[in-house]
């Protein structure tokens, strides 16, 4: 049996959960009609709602893969996910677009339950992320790891 070392285990956890936010929140900056069109259309200023759920992202995304303030970059993400899962998916399982043609509403059905279904996995990893300590490629544990020199000196 291969053992990897828990530290590189971490770093490839970490990045790789980063990796939806990151794109997602790239694609919430620079790419968000599809974005925009799901949004409720009593939701005003979309395209300020996508820039600022964007922004939430990407910092998250990078605060989690860098291990800098990784436990508010979960809260981040996970605030988000609550949010986007309620207000979107949520929505989205009970009722279908009145303009969506016939023949794509099993295509709409199973799009938004396999979104809640993805955002409820992840709001469980931002979960243990709140009480998960961050290998050595990690800011927060160079940080850490540096101020108890200072303290020894």
């Amino acid at each position: 049996m291969i053992r990897i070392p828990y530290d590189v285990t971490d770093l490839i956890f970490r990045l790789l959960f980063s990796l939806i936010f990151l794109g997602l929140g790239a694609e919430h900056l620079f790419h968000d009609e599809l974005i925009q069109e799901m949004m409720p259309d009593y939701m005003v200023y979309k395209r300020f709602l996508s820039v600022c759920a964007g922004c939430v992202l990407i910092l998250g995304g990078l605060s989690v893969m860098f291990g800098f303030f990784h436990r508010t970059g979960a809260v981040l993400l996970g605030l988000f996910l609550i949010t986007v899962t309620i207000m979107i998916h949520g929505q989205g399982i009970i009722a279908t677009p009145e303009s969506l043609p016939d023949q794509w509403h099993w295509l709409w059905n199973v799009y938004q339950r396999s979104n809640f279904t993805k955002n409820l996995c992840l709001l469980g990893v931002c979960f243990h992320l709140l009480n998960h300590n961050p290998g050595k490629y990690s800011i927060d544990n160079f940080r850490y790891r540096r101020s108890l020199q200072s303290d020894c000196k």
